[in-house]
């Protein structure tokens, strides 16, 4: 699992009546991108030190369209840093 600071974390829940949480990654104290992270729960704000299992995904944000290339990547199109 890698992730980067604004990238969104979700947390599916675990038992039955549990909902998936949604956080955004504030801090990335891993090495290259990995655990653990520093997190900001949407809900209510509370801020948590994660190392997340199986039952998380990290979701990026998608770059804004002009910048060259499909959305997540680099691309040589206009507007690309060569």
């Amino acid at each position: 699992m890698h992730a980067t600071v604004g990238d969104t974390l979700l947390v599916h829940g675990r038992t039955v009546g549990q909902h998936d949480r949604t956080a955004e990654v504030i801090e990335v104290l891993g090495h290259d991108g990995e655990p653990p992270y520093r997190v900001r729960f949407r809900d209510d704000g509370h801020e948590a030190l994660m190392s997340p299992g199986p039952d998380s995904v990290v979701r990026h944000p998608e770059r804004p369209a002009g910048l060259g290339g499909e959305p997540g990547t680099l691309g040589s199109g206009p507007g690309a840093m060569t």
